[in-house]
């Protein structure tokens, strides 16, 4: 048996792992990792190794999708086989080339051909046992009859070394050189030569170790020079091996989603049709409505347009709109809200974004205490070992969950004002469908906020971020009749005799007849007047501060004194609303503090300023503060937090230094006083809000990407609703529309017909992208930048 735990990897750099299972040959992971990805990459790569204590841990197998083949597999599950790890496929990193064939005259006047190679420099090479390589490259012309091979000097502790050699190499001679060539190359070879470009980790007294290489046929240099960036590849027979069957198998979900997003100017048509969906008459018939309708799964639509409409505060009023529309269909009172509409995913997925602080400050110490304290809470009798007591089960379950209920029922004041807005809307517009009902317009709030919302973070706290991995077997038990009973509590007025015998289990009957008591329904009855209220609250803001982010990284020692240590330390680092620290440990007391209104500047720190990567400066009162994130997303998302909490700070740099001040200079302008003003642009424009951060833009071309996907759904509802043959009985095409609801044809065939225009318009925008982006790269294979996004 082993103790196995798994790594996600861009090319070989570690952005998540999971938590260790131990003593197992079928270890389930269960965990989810969503992040964005702020560099270009060609392989993501899922490494499964065996823990050990005393050893270095053991790799058993990998799993590498290669960039272009991931949208093969986006969406659902697949087994995929451990592949055996071979240094000589585990590549990362480009290299920069021009090459060029001159033509040259000889002293007795025929002509011969010579090669020019110039290696510029490379970017992006990986670490070698976690320290930045001394690389070299070597460069050849190979053929059927030659290899000839030259090199370039070693780059010292680098991963982007600036190589600037050039290389020549004879190509052809003329039929007249009369001296014996070492090659008997003759013009038609031409066709079967090719330039190959190795990259190598100089090992000194060890092997030296294969970091990549490149091949360009020569003869796709007749006629011009090519000077372009390429993608390292793996050795051709790097990763192939005969056992390929024994190292076992990894189930992935993988959603992977890519974007070319244009200037803002090309989506406003799109965006201002989409913030106009509220207000059309019915709302089946507006854009928001439609884009639902025609997606095959309704998330790939709820989650752009959810952020779009709360990046424009639109959001209440089409939600508002769109459970009108469900409720004209629900029946019956008790049934409010239960279903997986387009309604209650948007509600879903607004308290998913907006609510991320309010569960953290509500849940996180309850659950934390949960999850480490391990009482046992089994109290189905069938799962019950034997010596089990389950009256002491009973008990220790009571316990938490009355803890639980009552963070939740204390915590009105924290909800979010857009939560409250929402809830509002939903509580009236249940209690006007159903006017007979006195308990309707609580149960359409606690079906939302008890229900989808408190329940589901208490059962998965891992995937609202309130715990670091997935939970154990025994605690996600307890975590799974928790979650049960803050289900039944939520339900208002479900604690009545008769309501007893509608449970399912036995064992849960009668842990609930513990908890008739009028107290807990007069707590549900007040915590859902005061979250579905519209009057202001307190600001709970200012007595506590937001907790926007926390980790562990490194810091290198400040130096203050010439006898000062200045090496990196590990800290941990914590980020408020207030203010920016770091401890020697979490949970420990502070040991330096910079308060947020004192942050200048947080921009990347160039990797030469120390050989370190991933790192960033914090720019205060005092002497930077530079931080080495342990991975390039870690990197991204601190840099991202710290900028948005502070970009409304009065006293803001406009110009920074990228490199660090050493030795008596600025590394990046040689600048010698230490206070002198950057030489580098601030990054502007970061985003306002600290607790949403959302790119209209992007949304927006997502929506564009699935109307585009969809486009022959839009054009046969077009022709449905342009002819009255849609209302002469079922539909007897393959595509079935006769669930699309087509409450007024003419308004409905008016919003398609805008939609499909604005779809081809923005088709004929990245057409004309797409070629000049092609034109200005001739040759080479470097990633052109987009925005992608992993999860």
């Amino acid at each position: 048996m082993r103790d196995v735990f798994c790594t996600i990897n861009l090319d070989q750099e570690e952005v998540f792992r999971t938590q260790v299972v131990e003593k197992s040959l079928s270890p389930y992971f269960g965990e989810e990792f969503y992040f964005e990805i702020p560099r270009t990459f060609q392989w993501l790569s899922f490494y499964i190794y065996d823990k050990s204590v005393l050893q270095k841990d053991l790799r058993i197998g990998k799993v590498s999708i290669k960039k272009e083949d991931l949208c093969n597999y986006t969406g659902k599950e697949n087994w995929f086989l451990l592949q055996p790890i071979d240094s000589n496929s585990e590549v990362q990193g480009k290299v920069h080339l021009e090459l060029k064939l001159n033509e040259l005259i000889t002293d007795n006047g025929s002509v011969c051909q010579q090669l020019v190679v110039h290696i510029k420099e490379c970017h992006g090479l990986p670490l070698i046992n976690g320290q930045n390589c001394d690389p070299y490259a070597t460069v050849s012309l190979v053929g059927p009859s030659r290899n000839d091979q030259k090199k370039t000097k070693v780059k010292k502790k680098t991963s982007n070394p600036q190589f600037n050699e050039t290389f020549y190499f004879e190509v052809t001679r003329s039929s007249s050189y009369t001296k014996k060539s070492q090659f008997q190359v003759e013009e038609e070879d031409i066709e079967k030569l090719e330039v190959r470009v190795d990259l190598w980790n100089n090992g000194n007294l060890v092997q030296d170790v294969f970091l990549g290489e490149i091949k360009v046929p020569v003869k796709v240099l007749r006629n011009d020079s090519f000077q372009a960036w390429y993608l390292l590849q793996p050795r051709e027979n790097g990763n192939k091996s005969s056992k390929t069957d024994d190292l076992g198998s990894l189930r992935l979900n993988i959603c992977y989603t890519e974007d070319c997003v244009l200037p803002s100017e090309y989506y406003a048509s799109l965006r201002n049709l989409l913030l106009k969906s509220s207000d059309v008459q019915p709302i089946s018939a507006s854009a928001a409505y439609i884009l639902s309708e025609v997606c095959r799964d309704k998330y790939d639509a709820v989650l752009p347009l959810v952020r779009l409409l709360l990046h424009h505060h639109k959001l209440v009023p089409f939600v508002t709109a769109v459970a009108e529309l469900d409720l004209k269909d629900t029946q019956e009172a008790n049934t409010v809200f239960r279903g997986n509409t387009l309604a209650t995913r948007c509600v879903d997925e607004m308290m998913k974004i907006v609510g991320r602080h309010y569960l953290k400050v509500t849940l996180k110490p309850v659950l934390d205490e949960i999850c480490e304290s391990l009482k046992p809470c089994e109290i189905d009798p069938i799962k019950l070992k034997e010596g089990d007591n389950v009256d002491i089960h009973m008990e220790n379950l009571r316990y938490y969950v009355d803890k639980v209920f009552r963070e939740i029922v204390r915590s009105s004041i924290s909800c979010p004002t857009l939560m409250c807005d929402v809830f509002y809307s939903l509580r009236h517009l249940a209690a006007k469908r159903f006017p007979n009902d006195p308990h309707v317009q609580y149960s359409a709030v606690s079906s939302f906020v008890f229900l989808r919302f408190f329940a589901v973070a208490v059962v998965s706290p891992h995937t609202f971020h309130l715990r670091p991995h997935h939970p154990d077997a025994q605690t996600s038990r307890t975590l799974t009749l928790i979650s049960k009973a803050i289900q039944t509590l939520g339900s208002w007025g479900s604690l009545t005799k008769s309501k007893l015998s509608s449970f399912k289990e036995t064992f849960m009957c009668e842990f609930f007849k513990t908890f008739q008591e009028e107290k807990f329904t007069e707590s549900v009855k007040k915590f859902l007047d005061d979250v579905s209220s519209t009057e202001s609250k307190e600001p709970s803001g200012l007595s506590e501060p937001v907790h926007l982010k926390e980790g562990e990284m490194y810091k290198r020692a400040q130096g203050r004194t010439r006898i000062g240590k200045k090496n990196f330390k590990k800290r941990w680092f914590c980020l408020t609303s207030r203010e920016f620290t770091y401890h020697k440990q979490q949970d420990k007391e502070p040991i330096f503090t910079i308060p947020i209104k004192n942050i200048l500047a947080v921009e990347k720190l160039d990797e030469s300023s120390f050989n370190k990567k991933n790192m960033f400066q914090v720019l205060h009162g005092e002497k930077p503060l530079y931080i080495q994130a342990n991975n390039c997303v870690e990197a991204s998302e601190w840099i991202e937090a710290l900028c948005r909490v502070t970009r409304c700070n009065q006293k803001r740099l406009s110009f920074y230094h990228p490199s660090a001040f050493l030795n008596g200079n600025w590394l990046c302008c040689k600048a010698t006083v230490e206070n002198t003003v950057g030489c580098a642009r601030c990054t502007a424009d970061v985003p306002a809000d600290t607790q949403i951060e959302i790119d209209g833009d992007r949304e927006t071309e997502r929506i564009y990407s699935l109307f585009t996907i969809n486009i022959s759904k839009l054009q046969k509802l077009e022709e449905a609703c342009g002819s009255i043959a849609v209302y002469q009985g079922p539909q007897k095409e393959p595509d079935d529309y006769s669930n699309f609801t087509i409450e007024d044809s003419v308004a409905t065939f008016h919003t398609l017909k805008q939609i499909i225009d604005i779809v081809e318009k923005l088709n004929d925008s990245h057409e004309k992208y797409r070629k000049k982006r092609s034109s200005s790269a001739k040759y080479g294979s470097e990633e052109n930048p987009i925005v992608g996004k992993v999860s």
